[in-house]
C-alpha cells in the first residue's frame, strides 16, 4: 500500500510539472469549464504528458438567457 501511494503521489506531480511546462497555471485568474478540465486531466495523465499524450477537454455550457 506504501509504494502504490508514493508512486500515486509521483505521477502526479509528474503531471503538474508538465501542466506548468505547458503554462496552463499562468494567465488570467478567471477559470472556465474548459480550461479547468484540460488542467485537472493534464494532472491526471502524468507522465503520458511526455509520451505524446496531449489532453484538451471542450465544455459547452448553456449560456444565460438575456
Amino acid at each position: 500500500m506504501r509504494i502504490g501511494s508514493v508512486l500515486l503521489i509521483i505521477w502526479l506531480i509528474i503531471g503538474a510539472f508538465a501542466a506548468n511546462q505547458r503554462h496552463y497555471f499562468n494567465g488570467s485568474s478567471h477559470a472556465n469549464c474548459a480550461k479547468t478540465g484540460t488542467i485537472v486531466l493534464t494532472i491526471v495523465a502524468g507522465p503520458l504528458n511526455y509520451a505524446g499524450v496531449n489532453p484538451k477537454i471542450s465544455c459547452k455550457a448553456p449560456h444565460p438567457s438575456k
